[in-house]
């Protein structure tokens, strides 16, 4: 039996570290959304403090099943007023910390589901 290497058009994470995500050669040393049909774009959050509804609410202009929430070291939860925009679209908001929303985007990308990871990277 031949085994071959699935083959994805999505944007896939190739390493994470504390202070960044690596994307191909280049590295992302802040906040990040991307998502598998091609989106990408800064999330200006620094902190996890800063995170607004707005920031939530672009995470759902293209209408993926799921949004990934990468939370920084440490998982934390957004209060659900700030993703309550979401909820009403049907578009569920999975949160963890980001080295586990790394991996879990990465399987969803690869499976061609339409996801989008937003990764909070905090830099002291």
């Amino acid at each position: 039996m031949k085994f071959q290497p699935e083959k994805t058009n999505a944007t896939l994470i190739t390493a994470y570290d504390a202070g960044g995500i690596h994307i191909g050669a280049e590295r992302i040393e802040k906040s990040l959304v991307l998502g598998s049909h091609g989106e990408r774009f800064d999330w200006q959050a620094a902190s996890f403090e800063d995170l607004t509804a707005e920031h939530f609410e672009r995470l759902g202009e293209s209408k993926p099943e799921l949004i990934i929430f990468g939370s920084g070291a440490k998982i934390r939860f957004p209060h659900p007023k700030l993703i309550a925009a979401l909820m009403q679209a049907r578009i569920g908001v999975e949160t963890m910390d980001t080295p586990a929303a790394c991996r879990t985007y990465n399987i969803l990308a690869g499976e061609d589901r339409h996801v989008v990871g937003a990764f909070l990277i905090e830099n002291d």
